[in-house]
């Protein structure tokens, strides 16, 4: 086989053998040339679940067999048999044509579910392969002897494992297959290297295809497509880690009039998306190098992801230098049912909003339909900080505020004290609409602790704060409780908020968890919510504060002026009590001010154990 050919950006293709001569050169070991080379592969990790699984999803219960010799399964209607077809492995399903006469047309008749990794030895389980291994001659030869015996129609078809390189006719005649015989769903993924082959622009002419995933090729020229070419029934369109021209994605989307959903991660090229359209509802972006995005006319959007962007000016690699020190920007036209939004980054993102209202007689630039946010902040960074009211201001109808504090690799410029978030001005949504809060890998740093002060502060109709500790804060000499001390000690505007501290999972502080398949799931209120993705551990340390703590932190005015008269009186009382010796005294002091404190305590606890509830530490999930 051929040394495999590797192709970055616009450079030379370069080959395996040359990459690893290179790193000779330089002292590096040639084997951690794998890590590199098979990041292309985490592709697979963004490519939907297959509808049909080689091992079966539950156990099959006990049954009670009647051995008489009669088949009631071939007795039941072709049309119950075609539907039992259709949900088997495609090399299961064929099978059946083993069984009796009766069941040999039947799989030629069910819509056909073809996943390229089912016909491995293992059937897929041992996972992805690595660039190095060998393709799989065998699995693409059954795969071309499948498509051609089967008549369709295709009901979904994966092929993921085929290094398409080596295999260009086959590859070419398997999509004119597809397009002639209507297949509904199909996930299409070149194995690298080269990591850009052009995709056969034969595939714009599949109008069956109602889901389409696409990943590590090179999209057609938007030139030689024919003008007539379009996926009229397309609703889910995923393109994963693809090299694109702005004209040739511009042109996909203008081509799938009722697309509901886009996902495009892992591009290996900047991403400038110009989004106008009066279908799509949820749009995720990922891993991908993002310049612009303009939502210009999309009055179905509800849902705008970005997971973990990589921001230009943030990380630049040569091919971009022209734009290094660009800010990439989103912009926000029209998009009236944009519910859900993030992550954004303040500091490192630009946000224009192109849609003003007029609020008390000035012009403001808003959108009033997100009522959950996600932003991504390096607390330790002080412009990035100071960028935040002016985001919030931006979501005056705002409920659920999630934001991941992540860390920085320079040293910190500067902290941002409370004072700054109180002169700041009123920030609508702390003040009347938002109800949670969700801060994710908290550091303890006093600017972490002032924003979190001024949101328990200000926010009228507060509900819940969550707050996930991140591990470093429990490392050796880390004191967690004096770190979370001045959030316990804030004056809450709304008493009866719960406050919810958590720790961390991780032992880094990486990015935000999140999940393309439950962000594309419009079953899931809130796929920001950490509770889908793992389940944080209760902070035991600060289950039980002592009752000095209490008094000092939680008790308003008039109990701490009670405490302080009952104290006065017992002080007065000396003076009565002066035939005594001075020991008796000195005893008699300290009975009666311990007994009159204690008293004062059970007392507002039975009065006010309600209001101290919102300072509980809970081990229940987040949302509840």
């Amino acid at each position: 086989m051929d040394d495999p050919q590797v192709l970055i950006g616009v450079y030379r293709s370069v080959s395996m053998s040359e990459m690893c001569d290179s790193m000779k050169q330089k002292g590096d070991d040639p084997e951690t040339l794998d890590l590199g080379t098979n990041m292309p592969l985490l592709v697979y990790g963004y490519l939907p679940h297959p509808p049909v699984s080689t091992t079966p999803a539950l156990p099959l219960p006990a049954a009670v067999w009647v051995h008489d010799g009669v088949d009631r399964i071939s007795r039941l209607p072709d049309v119950v048999l075609v539907n039992i077809l259709s949900r088997l492995p495609a090399k299961d399903a064929a099978r059946t044509a083993a069984l009796a006469s009766r069941w040999r047309p039947l799989w030629r008749t069910a819509p056909l579910a073809l996943v390229d990794s089912h016909l491995l030895p293992d059937g897929g389980a041992s996972g992805p392969f690595t660039i190095r291994d060998p393709s799989p001659r065998a699995v693409t030869a059954a795969v071309s002897r499948i498509l051609a015996a089967h008549p369709g129609p295709f009901r979904c078809v994966h092929l993921t494992r085929t290094i398409m390189q080596e295999h260009r006719a086959e590859m070419t005649r398997w999509l004119d297959i597809l397009v002639a015989k209507g297949v509904q769903e199909l996930v299409f993924v070149n194995r690298p290297w080269p990591i850009d082959l052009r995709l056969p622009a034969s595939l714009f002419s599949c109008a069956s295809l109602t889901r389409l995933y696409l990943g590590i090729w090179r999209l057609p020229d938007s030139t030689a497509v024919p003008r007539r070419a379009r996926f009229p029934n397309l609703r889910e369109l995923g393109l994963c880690m693809n090299v694109m021209e702005d004209r040739d994605l511009a042109f996909m989307l203008e081509r799938s009039p009722v697309l509901e959903i886009l996902v495009i991660m892992g591009s290996q090229s900047q991403v400038r998306l110009r989004l106008i359209s009066q279908s799509l509802r949820c749009v995720q972006l990922g891993h991908t190098y993002l310049e612009d995005i303009d939502v210009v006319d999309a009055p179905s959007l509800e849902r705008l992801f970005l997971w973990d962007t990589i921001l230009t000016g943030e990380l630049t690699p040569p091919r971009m230098s022209s734009t290094r020190n660009h800010s990439s920007r989103l912009n926000i036209g029209r998009a009236p049912n944009l519910r859900m939004l993030g992550y954004l980054h303040p500091g490192g993102q630009e946000l224009g909003i192109t849609n003003s209202v007029i609020v008390a007689g000035s012009k403001e630039s808003i959108v009033p339909s997100v009522q959950i946010l996600a932003i991504e902040v390096q607390f330790g960074i002080r412009d990035a900080v100071k960028k935040v009211p002016g985001f919030l201001r931006c979501f005056p109808n705002l409920e659920t505020l999630h934001v991941h504090s992540s860390s920085i690799s320079e040293e910190p410029t500067g902290k941002v004290n409370l004072k700054f978030w109180q002169e700041g001005g009123p920030i609508k949504c702390v003040l009347q609409s938002l109800k949670k809060v969700f801060f994710n890998e908290f550091q303890g740093s006093k600017s972490e602790v002032a924003f979190l002060k001024f949101i328990a502060e200000r926010g009228r109709v507060l509900e819940q704060m969550a707050v996930v500790v991140a591990r470093e804060c429990f490392s050796l000499g880390g004191n967690v409780n004096a770190k979370l001390k001045p959030l316990t000690s804030a004056k809450w505007n709304n008493k009866a908020c719960k406050l919810e501290l958590f720790k961390s999972p991780h032992d880094d502080v990486g990015g935000p968890a999140y999940s393309v398949e439950k962000a594309c799931d419009f079953e899931f209120a809130d796929p920001f919510d950490l509770n889908y993705h793992y389940k944080p551990e209760r902070i035991s340390q600060l289950e039980k504060p002592i009752w000095r703590a209490v008094e000092c932190l939680f008790l308003p005015s008039k109990v701490v002026l009670v405490c302080g008269m009952l104290r006065s009186t017992v002080m007065c009382s000396w003076s009565v009590i002066s035939g005594l010796s001075n020991c008796c005294n000195l005893l008699c002091f300290a009975v009666v001010a311990v007994s009159m404190n204690y008293f004062a305590m059970l007392c507002y606890a039975g009065l006010r154990s309600k209001e101290l509830d919102r300072f509980r530490i809970s081990s229940s999930t987040l949302h509840r």
